[in-house]
């Protein structure tokens, strides 16, 4: 709960009452600092201790990671007398979970360097870490230890398989994804989760769609996940009709629609052109969920710039304008919808009034894998180790282009 007085008082009368304090109860006492988010009064305690197990440790270092304190993290563990595999996971996974993914790949290995056997726990970081830099050859690794070491017997087999969909579908390969989910000798409602988000996010409407049958058919309550997935895929399909018919459905199933619910069906109306249906559509939602709306006008203005539709994009733009005063890329979407109708007077007032306001464009990035590791490069940029190589290599490949155009336009001039 975080509740600090209680714990303050509690606290209290172990000292008042002169109570010995063992290891267990002062372990008890750090880890409750720790989850209050006061590590300064956690370190105190733990400083005091005479004796300190492993508990001791690892508390320390995953209340240092949950405060995103991670340099405090490591110096804890590097003082423990003996790492064994649970202050490991502890460090690896306070990495992925505070978005250093690539420092949680280097300590799994540098976990397995020290002949440390990981937990599932452990593995399920890894691959999480995996996951959201996108680097499927790394996850494949992982899991091939993990098939060679038979990790994963229960209780973990679920937790590890949903683990592996998860990586597999957000590194777009539905089709190892797949084959996981039907081996799995058990799965809950992540499991399917995974497997329609997995379909939706890659593209894949009508899988995904089939999945979700599937889990109805197989008695799984569906959740507000489950439901923005299906949105998502029907909007990228084009079926506008299936995505009116499970919004409507949600309710029956016990969830509540959301803002983003509204958007993924708003997305759908847009690709579908129904533009004025979407517009109408929003101003009803209006006086339900006020500000939240800023999602679905968002995703109107993208269709007016698919379709080309200024008169639309003009008036949703005012909207989102008030909505968001500091989204610098609603202002950049209806300056390129201005910039490909031609009208570029009116895209550089709209880009001068961004200026004006303070506003500026986040700054888009390409990134690639090579030997599993994950290189990311930005316009311009020359802070890669290797750049005057790659803007080398990359002036050949313009030459060889401008070559093979060429012959081709010679060929195309024989005849």
């Amino acid at each position: 709960m975080g509740a600090m007085r209680p714990l303050r008082e509690l606290h209290g009368a172990v000292v008042v009452s002169g109570l010995e304090v063992t290891v267990i109860m002062a372990n008890a006492m750090v880890d409750a600092y720790s989850k209050a988010g006061r590590m300064e009064d956690a370190r105190m305690l733990f400083n005091q201790m005479s004796i300190r197990d492993t508990v001791s440790w690892t508390s320390m270092i995953a209340g240092y990671c949950r405060a995103k304190r991670l340099d405090e993290a490591v110096q804890v563990f590097d003082m423990m007398p003996e790492q064994d595999t649970i202050a490991w996971t502890a460090l690896i996974s306070g990495h992925e979970q505070n978005g250093e993914e690539d420092a949680a790949l280097e300590l799994f290995e540098q976990m397995l360097g020290e002949g440390m056997a990981p937990t599932p726990f452990a593995l399920v970081s890894c691959l999480g870490a995996c996951a959201k830099l996108g680097l499927v050859t790394r996850g494949k690794e992982v899991h091939g230890f993990i098939l060679r070491h038979c990790i994963g017997s229960d209780p973990f087999n679920i937790f590890i398989h949903n683990a592996l969909i998860d990586m597999y579908s957000k590194c777009g390969d539905m089709t190892t994804a797949m084959i996981v989910f039907e081996h799995m000798p058990e799965r809950d409602f992540i499991s399917w989760n995974s497997m329609v988000t997995g379909f939706s996010h890659n593209g894949q409407g009508k899988q995904s769609l089939g999945m979700f049958k599937r889990m109805l058919e197989a008695a799984v309550q569906p959740t507000y996940v489950t439901f923005l997935a299906v949105l998502t895929a029907c909007s990228h399909a084009g079926r506008v009709s299936d995505g009116r018919r499970i919004l409507e459905s949600m309710q029956y199933h016990g969830v509540e629609p959301r803002a983003e619910h509204y958007a993924s069906f708003i997305d759908a109306l847009g690709r579908n052109r129904q533009l004025e249906e979407a517009s109408e559509f929003i101003k009803g939602l209006s006086s339900r969920i006020g500000p939240g709306t800023a999602g679905s006008w968002g995703a109107l203005l993208g269709a007016c710039r698919v379709h080309g539709n200024i008169e639309i994009a003009e008036k949703v733009a005012e909207s989102l304008f008030q909505l968001e005063p500091g989204n610098s890329g609603r202002y950049v979407m209806l300056s390129n919808i201005y910039a490909a109708a031609g009208q570029w007077d009116d895209s550089r007032r709209v880009r001068a009034l961004m200026k004006g306001k303070g506003l500026r464009k986040d700054q888009a990035c390409s990134w690639i894998e090579v030997r599993s590791a994950k290189h990311m490069f930005v316009a311009d940029d020359m802070s890669h180790c290797e750049a005057n190589e790659i803007y080398e290599m990359l002036d050949k490949l313009f030459d060889h282009m401008h070559i093979v155009v060429d012959s081709v336009k010679d060929q195309h001039a024989l005849y």
